[in-house]
């Protein structure tokens, strides 16, 4: 598959040594990269991946700043941090273990534009490239503390109260899905004067969960919380740019409320526009209504968020699947961010996680997926007629929205899969815009 969100497949199927090298290939002659950023998650092919990419850069003539198991959100800061011309990480996020990604980034540290994706793809299937001669092979150099400047950098945001989160001393669970963040956030919570109770956090890229931090996937970081009487409990996904909640009950709130906490944290200190995609709950709408700025929504992509926050000038932002973005580090989705932002709030509150809950407009949002079968665009009229009325946006499949409600059908970015996704005030309400979409599909 091939999208904003870059190239993945299957290993020794869909995602080939030919497919890897000729991608890459491309995408460094696209960006005339002279020095580039490379990072992976914890997946077994990861290693080996990244030979073969490192490899691929250096034979034509680029520079290769290595950072082995890393965050997304890590590769994304240090393209900028080092000065590179772009980035690869090798993820695949939240698809099954035997798949595998590579996606691309800018010298901005984010995804490249759909026009310049299309671009790179050209380019692969085009397959006529020059290479450096044996007096040009590109250097590589293994980057020890990367970790440390994320966690430095985060620590340092002016949205982040450190002092305040030190004195609460606060316990928290930890769920890493043995991924890529299975160190740099235990280690995020500790300079935060935090006490971490470790769930997952072995990145040997054995999945024990279901790789989206979803909250059907979350009963053994739930229990933790409960049992070791913790504040709150965190869920990460493979690649760690995406982060769950758990409260102090040990209850699974679900992956919008991180955005939406994250947003308030930050609109209180700075009152600036907000950019969320199409997907995302309407509470972020609502704390931007109540602090007198724009909520602006965008396609599906968080490189189509960061566009939209870059074009307004938006403060904070992201995806509701759990995805934080936060300009003043990077315009990348970046649990570290999520995980600041929530305690800080918790702290110069002292409040908890329920309690906020309590204090907002409840909605119920439903997520579901549907193998793709016919014409999708011959469906989505189908569907538009149905919701004959509501206010429409083609942008990015259909969405539809009335009063408090929408719900929003799309093909996947990322797997071969229809999503539908609803919201509204009252899981009834919810449930029926899905039953509407599914018995069309």
């Amino acid at each position: 598959m091939r999208s904003i969100s870059g190239i993945r497949g299957i290993v020794g199927e869909t995602l080939s040594p030919e497919v890897i090298a000729l991608h890459t290939k491309a995408f460094l002659e696209f960006f005339n990269a002279k020095k580039i950023v490379l990072g992976r998650d914890s997946r077994p092919t990861g290693e080996a991946i990244a030979d073969l990419v490192c490899g691929v850069c250096r034979l034509a003539g680029v520079e290769v700043i290595y950072c082995g198991l890393a965050t997304t959100p890590t590769v994304e800061l240090l393209v900028e941090h080092c000065k590179a011309d772009g980035g690869i990480i090798i993820t695949a996020s939240h698809n099954p273990l035997e798949w595998n990604a590579l996606k691309f980034l800018n010298s901005k540290g984010i995804f490249p534009s759909p026009k310049e994706a299309d671009a790179i793809f050209a380019k692969a299937d085009k397959a006529e490239f020059t290479w450096a001669n044996y007096a040009s092979v590109g250097k590589k150099e293994n980057l020890q503390n990367g970790n440390k400047i994320h966690i430095d950098l985060t620590t340092a945001l002016p949205f982040v109260d450190v002092p305040a989160i030190k004195a609460k001393r606060f316990k928290v669970a930890l769920d890493a899905v043995n991924g890529a963040g299975s160190f740099i956030l235990p280690e995020l919570l500790k300079a935060l004067n935090c006490e971490v109770v470790p769930i997952h956090c072995t990145p040997n890229g054995t999945f024990p969960r279901g790789a989206e931090p979803l909250a059907e996937n979350l009963g053994d970081l739930e229990k933790a919380v409960f049992e070791n009487k913790c504040a709150v409990g965190f869920a990460l996904d493979p690649d760690a740019d995406r982060c769950a909640i758990v409260d102090e009950n040990g209850k699974a709130i679900g992956e919008e409320y991180t955005l939406a906490i994250a947003v308030e944290s930050v609109l209180e200190r700075e009152k600036k526009d907000v950019s969320v995609n199409l997907s995302t709950s309407r509470m972020s709408e609502d704390l931007a209504e109540k602090f007198g700025v724009k909520c602006h929504r965008t396609k599906v992509g968080e490189v189509n968020v960061s566009l939209n926050m870059m074009e307004h000038g938006g403060v904070v932002g992201g995806e509701g699947n759990g995805g934080v973005i936060l300009p003043a580090l990077h315009y990348g989705r970046d649990s570290l961010v999520s995980v600041a932002l929530v305690l800080d709030y918790l702290a110069r509150h002292n409040s908890t996680i329920s309690n906020w809950v309590k204090l907002h407009p409840s909605y119920t949002m439903l997520k579901k997926k549907f193998e793709l079968s016919g014409a999708v665009a011959e469906v989505l009229q189908k569907i538009e007629k149905l919701f004959e009325g509501w206010t429409v946006d083609n942008r990015d499949g259909l969405w539809l929205g009335k009063g408090k409600c929408f719900v929003h059908i799309r093909a996947s970015n990322t797997e071969p899969v229809i999503r539908v996704i609803s919201e509204a005030p009252t899981k009834d309400e919810a449930e029926l815009l899905c039953k509407k979409v599914e018995d069309l599909l």
